[in-house]
């Protein structure tokens, strides 16, 4: 797929397309090869990936990619809601079960466990687990409000040493996911939830971040030309040159008009 404006903020490529589907579809091309290298090099491939309404159009199409040994991939994920059940709607495991992991069926793939008695732990034996696996391949999205994974306004770091925490989720946070259609009110969301920080996610070999929808297209201007702030904390991904920004016409709206 052709993008209808290619560009660049600082470090940061950014591609635009003219529908979701065709940012998906390309995105998914891209994060292929990076995996089809890594299996190549070192005989298998470690990827981070996100959920989220955002996310469906890329996991679609990466899921139908031919060329791909998922036996050799190992995937993980981003943050998990702190005391939700495996099976409630709104877990993040379910939904990549759903939507990718019982389609191609990896080697191995990685949840969050957030009914763990001791969330801490569950932080601590995941850390180890990326570090010892390190990442070829961060797929992430934006955040209505900026965030990255759950790392909200503005209590994220950009020098954090851990790499995955638990955080208390902003109640912008929060709207989102009821906006999503994963929880019915505000109050029915936790309160807290188990992350990958920044340096987490942006130690990943490769980085794409994958923002369509008309809703994002605020925040999306907001990170390419406001300050590089933990207040936006997406703004980070202008100072990281192995990232790559995938925009569909809705979210990138404001960046096309220039």
């Amino acid at each position: 797929m052709k993008p209808i404006l290619e560009t660049k903020v600082e470090d940061l490529p950014i591609s635009i397309y003219a529908t979701d589907k065709d940012m998906g579809t390309d995105a998914a091309e891209e994060a292929a090869s990076v995996m089809q290298t890594a299996i190549k090099h070192q005989g298998r491939a470690n990827i981070i990936i996100a959920t989220g309404n955002s996310q469906l159009t890329f996991l679609e199409a990466l899921s139908r990619k031919k060329g791909i040994d998922w036996s050799r991939v190992n995937v993980f994920h981003m943050d998990e809601y702190v005391g939700i059940a495996p099976d409630h709607p709104a877990s993040f495991p379910l939904f990549l079960r759903r939507h990718i992991i019982d389609t191609v069926k990896p080697r191995n793939f990685f949840p969050i466990v957030g009914q763990a008695r001791d969330p801490w732990k569950t932080c601590a034996q995941y850390e180890r687990l990326l570090r010892n696996n390190p990442a070829d391949l961060c797929a992430l999205g934006i955040g209505e409000n900026g965030h990255l994974a759950f790392n909200d306004p503005p209590l994220a770091r950009f020098d954090e040493t851990k790499w995955v925490h638990v955080v208390k989720l902003a109640d912008s946070c929060k709207r989102q996911q009821v906006g999503e259609g994963h929880f019915k009110t505000i109050a029915e969301v936790p309160d807290e939830a188990i992350s990958l920080t920044i340096p987490a996610l942006l130690a990943a070999k490769r980085v794409l971040a994958i923002v369509p929808e008309a809703r994002k297209a605020e925040i999306v201007y907001q990170s390419l030309n406001g300050p590089v702030t933990p207040l936006c904390p997406a703004s980070i991904l202008r100072q990281a040159p192995h990232a790559h920004l995938y925009l569909d016409a809705d979210s990138g709206a404001r960046i096309h008009k220039g």
